[in-house]
């Protein structure tokens, strides 16, 4: 049965691959709905789009900005009014619609950014479109599209001497996760579904689900003797649908607020709460006391069904609030589901994408209730040693959130404590009789090379390094030492990213701003892995680098993220050189690896 429901799974996540891929190259395929054209005159300029038969463009979807980010205000035409169902009553063009600007507006801009969206009346809504309008030159440059050309045929100026040819060859595309899933989000609620679980399937092996694979055991440890597969699948699929609860709750709160919900609750006092909680639960397990509910509210939970109420309820929980806080991933599909959200209010189709990512994550955690619960002892003295282990992996998951709010030495500090307590645990220092067998030697050789490295991350932690699995990095060559980004500028506020945004224009170099948080893992990572390679400092030499530090959960963090419609850390956005205009299809999102950005840095040389 475990099988088949294997091959199933592992059936309809290739089938949404391919289904989303043959959908992806068939709108690709198609001219765009909506064509948008620039005609500049003496007294101003009048932009044009040309709607496709069977679509309609939103009349408060079109915004144009300046490059500095100064919304103008077109004078636009009175709309249709139409009862839509994604945005309620609104006005809408269909056929066509024009858009006239005064000089007295543009005042003196010659280059001005354009935000457009619409849906078809068969009930697709398109991703909201940016655009780029040189007025110098009268061309129209649509995000992650080379083609400078005017949308539809105006009279193009004539060609000025000298001038590069306006059919150039466009540099190679970029790598881009985020975009390839935007388009997913518009699909029917088949596809749509079983994409996105899918993509949690593809998710399921990352930093954002192992975590939480001794959890799941763990719980099921603590279950006891009565486990079963059954019993053990049933947990873990009650602690899956609390996930995806939290999943869907971040599409609720994104259309809500505009904000991600997993970036808002990774506050000192939430992650404090979240680590004593799992400290609670190893202290459980080493036996100290016993976690269970007050007596008048096990009796109402357990009723008739033998008292297993009350750890489904504690399964859900636990998995609803590691969802959100021990795993603070922003990936390419949650990321594109929330944006989708907070720009659409969608709030329906949003929340049921992301809660179908969660099923799909945590399909490995099925997999271990099914299964763990068959290899884990029934009782003796082996329950009593795995529940105590499974307490050392409780703590280690406490400081796991505690390091992302604590100075670095103390981070070591509290790791060094972890590892030689449970050197002792391991027998490190404990006398093996001379019978002894195998099982005690290889306890007291862990619990020795556990003291081993408990010391080094003192010695580390004493000499200012920051990096738990690499605790003796500090005494290495100064390759080693290099600080990733250490000439990057560090901003907090829109004003400060406006200054560091004009100094790099001035420079006339492309901008790169890294979107980090100290509470961010994965950004950890990418500073580790990626920004300290020496390829890509050397590219990065040539940029102005910006860092957007938004580990505070503020106002004006938040204004920083909605700026560049930022859903979390890690992300990259990089402007162009010349007008400042972001480049849409280099954005990064969540964790790549150094060859990937590294492509990601040769293109950006190449369009410039």
């Amino acid at each position: 049965m475990a099988n088949r429901l294997l091959r199933i799974v592992v059936l309809l996540a290739v089938a949404a691959a391919t289904l989303s891929a043959a959908q992806s190259a068939t709108a690709a395929s198609k001219e765009p709905s909506f064509r948008l054209a620039v005609q500049p005159a003496s007294d101003g300029v009048t932009l044009r789009w040309t709607i496709a038969p069977g679509d309609y463009l939103y009349r408060d979807k079109i915004v144009v900005r300046t490059p500095d980010g100064a919304r103008l205000t077109p004078a636009l035409p009175q709309g249709e009014t139409k009862d839509d169902p994604n945005f309620g009553i609104t006005e809408v063009y269909h056929r066509s619609v024009e858009a006239a600007i005064p000089a007295a507006v543009l005042n003196g801009a010659t280059r001005l950014s354009v935000g457009y969206q619409g849906c078809a009346e068969r009930g697709i809504c398109y991703p909201p479109v940016t655009a780029t309008v040189d007025l110098a030159s009268a061309t129209v440059t649509i995000a992650g599209n080379a083609d400078t050309r005017p949308q539809i045929p105006w009279p193009e100026p004539p060609a000025q001497p000298g001038a590069e040819p306006r059919n150039a060859a466009a540099p190679p595309e970029f790598d881009t996760a985020a975009a390839s899933v935007l388009p997913s989000m518009t699909q029917d609620w088949l596809p749509l579904l079983l994409a996105f679980a899918g993509f949690g399937l593809l998710l399921a092996l990352t930093p954002c689900v192992l975590p939480m694979v001794p959890i799941v055991a763990g719980m099921l440890t603590r279950a006891g003797r009565d486990i079963t597969p059954v019993r053990g699948f049933t947990l873990a699929l009650i602690y899956t649908l609390g996930m995806a609860s939290a999943y869907a709750a971040l599409g609720v709160a994104a259309a809500w607020s505009g904000q991600n919900l997993q970036a808002v609750l990774q506050t000192p006092a939430a992650l404090a709460a979240m680590a004593a909680v799992y400290v609670a639960l190893a202290l459980s397990s080493f036996g100290l006391f016993e976690l269970q509910l007050p007596a008048r509210f096990g009796d109402a939970l357990t009723g008739r069904i033998s008292g297993r109420a009350g750890p489904l309820l504690g399964a859900a929980a636990l998995g609803f609030a590691s969802a959100l806080i021990v795993g603070p991933c922003v990936t390419p599909p949650l990321a594109a589901a929330l944006l989708y959200v907070a720009q659409t209010g969608d709030t329906a189709r949003g929340a049921a994408a992301l809660f179908a990512l969660g099923l799909g994550m945590g399909f490995p955690l099925m997999l271990v209730g099914t299964f763990g619960g068959g290899v884990l002892p029934r009782s003796g003295p082996w329950l009593v040693t795995v529940h105590k282990l499974f307490g050392v992996v409780f703590l280690a998951i406490a400081t796991a959130l505690l390091a992302r709010i604590l100075p670095a030495s103390v981070s070591l500090l509290l790791w060094a404590v972890l590892a030689i307590g449970t050197a002792v645990f391991f027998g490190a220092f404990d006398r093996i009789g001379r019978p002894g067998g195998a099982i005690p030697r290889l306890g007291k050789a862990a619990g020795l090379a556990l003291f081993v490295y408990g010391a080094a991350l003192i010695v580390g932690a004493a000499a200012g390094a920051d990096d738990p699995l690499r605790p003796l990095a500090v005494f290495g060559s100064s390759s080693h030492t290099a600080q990733p980004l250490h000439d990057a500028r560090t901003v907090t506020s829109l004003a400060a990213l406006d200054a560091a945004i004009a100094e790099g224009r001035d420079r006339g170099t492309p901008i790169m701003i890294d979107f980090s948080a100290d509470w961010c893992t994965a950004c950890k990572t990418m500073e580790r892995e990626v920004f300290a390679k020496p390829e890509v400092q050397r590219r990065l030499a040539g940029l102005t680098v910006i860092r957007a530090d938004v580990t505070a959960t503020t106002a004006e963090t938040a204004a920083l993220m909605q700026r560049f419609d930022v859903v979390g850390p890690p992300t990259v956005v990089f402007l162009d050189a010349r007008d400042g205009d972001e480049v849409s299809a280099a954005r990064v999102v969540g964790e790549v690896s150094a060859d990937a950005f590294t492509r990601t840095l040769k293109r950006l040389d190449a369009r410039s």
